[in-house]
């Protein structure tokens, strides 16, 4: 395949996602809390610091951008769709916004750009994980930090899921807009394969057979 072919498929790959996620925020009510807020908003402040600069990849109405701010942390609220960010603009006014390519390149962002990283509910809808990652990876500085969290999809669950076949057709319903399914080995090897160190990962979420989440933390190699 020529350079040129491939350029061509990554534009219109590019522009089919940012349809479809536009699409999505549109058909979703404003003011939504994002899901397990209080538990997400508890992780992302303990592993900020005042004054470091955050990008907040995904940031939806900005909900998680806004405690950044107010925590004294200089973030960057960035998503891939124009709706989510009017209602961040129109919620939290004093918040920088950006819109970006879902897969990059993020021509906003210089390389080493950022200290912190933080991509919260976003890895599991990424097509091109592969660019996704590299981007990241390259607008955070070396010894950065990468926070982000996922559901959860480990043995226990999938098990749970595979003996309800309704369950476990709507869950892995191929029209919806999880595209990808992370199990802590699974969400590890995939950070380390891309120049992540120190991952550390912990579940937390409701009662056993509830939802769980993967909240992750890793540092970006210093090479």
């Amino acid at each position: 395949m020529t350079a040129a072919l491939q350029g061509l498929l990554s534009s219109v790959v590019c522009l089919i996602s940012g349809e479809h996620h536009e699409a999505i925020w549109e058909a979703l009510p404003e003011g939504l809390e994002p899901s397990d807020f209080g538990l997400r908003r508890a992780f992302l402040l303990g592993e900020v610091a005042a004054g470091e600069r955050v990008l907040d990849l995904g940031c939806g109405e900005g909900a998680f951008a806004a405690e950044l701010a107010r925590a004294g942390v200089e973030v960057v609220a960035a998503d891939v769709a124009r709706e989510p960010l009017r209602r961040a603009a129109a919620r939290h006014p004093g918040l920088e916004l950006a819109l970006i390519e879902p897969h990059g390149p993020w021509h906003a962002f210089a390389d080493n750009s950022f200290d912190v990283v933080w991509a919260g509910e976003v890895i599991e809808h990424v097509a091109d994980t592969h660019a996704w990652l590299s981007e990241l990876r390259r607008v955070l500085r070396s010894g950065g930090r990468l926070l982000l969290s996922t559901p959860d999809h480990g043995r226990l669950r999938v098990a749970r899921l595979a003996f309800s076949r309704g369950a476990f057709a709507g869950h892995f319903d191929p029209l919806g807009d999880h595209l990808r399914f992370y199990s802590a080995t699974s969400l590890s090897a995939t950070l380390q394969s891309f120049g992540f160190e120190r991952v550390q990962l912990r579940r937390v979420g409701g009662p056993p057979g509830a939802r769980k989440t993967l909240l992750a933390r890793a540092v970006r190699s210093r090479f």
